[in-house]
């Protein structure tokens, strides 16, 4: 807790992952794009994700520039902003179930500075129960006042390591990590992958040695088998593309919301539920 007494965004994505840990498994993290399709059908998927025991959700911004996002994640953010959406809206997908999970989100260096700064970013974002926010374009030592303002607001800032990421970068990063380490499987962009990478769990492994939060890992992880699989090693798995597949391939937001449902229960069986 904080000094108000206010358990802080930390605590909760601790929180989290402590409880999966007692159940003998790794955290199920889904990713979503915020007000993909629209603003609505963005809430009842986000409360699908809730109702089919995701333990975190990773909430992503629409941008236009998206630097890690590959075709399918990218596309849905155009999608979204072609429509109108606007923070705000991501928001309120927040807001309606950040009371029952977790909510990182995942955004920007742009998004974040905008144009009243960090600060009014994070109370924001704060005020709609995120509990964290993971920026993959503020790397370590680029710009460690915007890292402090968000931290200071009750925002885990969570970093990512690459399999590139080496040496003292990597021990560094892992110091300073607070909410969990972010591993990207492979060097690209998002995207369902064929294949775990055979060097994954010793990365993952090494990153776990150094670091004092838990280790997820994200990028190309697309079936129940892969996230067991990486669950065998990491204490949490994320899954975006494929889950926003589902979505953008779904007629409607009846049928979107059955497929993520039925994704993420034969996903959380697979890790053990």
């Amino acid at each position: 807790m904080n000094k108000s007494g206010v358990v802080t965004g930390a605590e909760r994505i601790e929180s989290a992952f402590a409880h999966a840990k007692a159940e003998g498994r790794a955290a199920l993290m889904p990713y979503m794009m915020g007000g993909f399709p629209d603003p609505a059908a963005s809430v009842r998927i986000a409360n699908a994700y809730a109702d089919s025991g995701a333990d975190l959700i990773e909430l992503g911004v629409p941008y236009s520039d998206p630097l890690a996002d590959g075709p399918i994640i990218h596309q849905a953010a155009t999608t979204a902003l072609t429509a109108g959406v606007k923070f705000e809206d991501v928001l309120d997908t927040c807001r309606a179930v950040s009371d029952r999970v977790p909510v990182v989100l995942m955004a920007y260096t742009n998004m974040v500075l905008g144009a009243t700064g960090p600060a009014a970013f994070a109370e924001r974002a704060v005020a709609a129960g995120a509990c964290g926010v993971i920026v993959p374009d503020l790397p370590l030592g680029e710009d460690e006042e915007t890292r402090g303002v968000l931290n200071d607001a009750g925002l885990a800032v969570v970093p990512l390591i690459a399999p590139t990421t080496l040496g003292e970068r990597r021990a560094e990063i892992c110091r300073i990590a607070a909410g969990f380490v972010y591993v990207v499987s492979t060097v690209g962009t998002t995207g369902e992958r064929q294949e775990v990478p055979a060097h994954l769990k010793e990365l993952v492994e090494d990153v776990s040695s150094l670091a004092a939060v838990p280790v997820a890992v994200g990028f190309g992880i697309g079936t129940p088998d892969q996230a067991a699989e990486v669950g065998q090693f990491s204490d949490g798995v994320i899954i975006g593309s494929k889950l926003v597949r589902l979505v953008a391939d779904a007629g409607d937001t009846d049928a979107a919301v059955a497929a993520v449902e039925q994704f993420l229960g034969d996903t959380r069986e697979a890790m053990g539920a």
